[in-house]
């Protein structure tokens, strides 16, 4: 599962947890990327930083957090997968992914080399669901699509093969975090008005 983490926050951790449990994995990493080669980064804290957070939150015994993808020497996802196809070639992956990625997988670096190699879980985000699914990468691999109660078997299907599932939704998003402390930063920085005291 990767992405910037800018900031993680209990909605990652929700979807962590689903995933581990819906898709019986054995382990899920949280792969936190130097930066989105989609977004502007600058401004983005370290990843030193975003890592400490992520794990935090990444509290479950089969949760692990890494950074390895910034030795790759590319932001991009298709360079990721494989790395780690090369490196552990017997263990059988799953990429796990927001609606909201969905919903731009057409635009990502060689995404469909990503989706021919690799099996794919993409959890609902609030808001999400109709342009996710009306994406052109939903489109285009819908005749691939799994049943949501098949997903379990994910790790085990031959790709292309992918699996939309619904969840309990939550309303944080790490943009509307962003903007929220920003807000109050701006907040504090402003001067604060005096009123003189009246003299009795």
């Amino acid at each position: 599962m990767g992405g910037s983490f800018n900031p993680p926050h209990a909605a990652h951790a929700m979807i962590a947890r689903e995933a581990l449990k819906r898709l019986r994995l054995d382990r899920l990493w949280w792969v936190v990327t130097p930066g989105n080669p989609l977004k502007a980064n600058s401004g983005l804290p370290s990843q030193a930083i975003r890592m400490r957070a992520c794990r935090a939150l990444a509290s479950h015994p089969r949760m692990e957090v890494t950074g390895f993808e910034s030795e790759l020497g590319s932001p991009y996802t298709a360079v990721t997968l494989a790395f780690l196809r090369k490196r552990y070639p017997a263990t059988r992956f799953v990429w796990v992914m927001g609606a909201d990625n969905l919903a731009q997988f057409h635009r990502w670096q060689d995404w469909e080399d990503i989706a021919r190699s690799w099996p794919i879980a993409v959890i609902d985000r609030p808001g999400w669901r109709l342009e996710a699914l009306a994406a052109q990468g939903a489109q285009s691999l819908s005749p691939r699509r799994l049943p949501e109660a098949q997903a379990a078997s994910l790790a085990r299907c031959r790709p292309p093969v992918w699996s939309f599932l619904t969840s309990r939704l939550s309303p944080l998003s790490s943009t509307a975090l962003r903007a929220e402390a920003a807000a109050e930063h701006k907040a504090a920085a402003l001067p604060r008005r005096t009123v003189p005291l009246k003299r009795g």
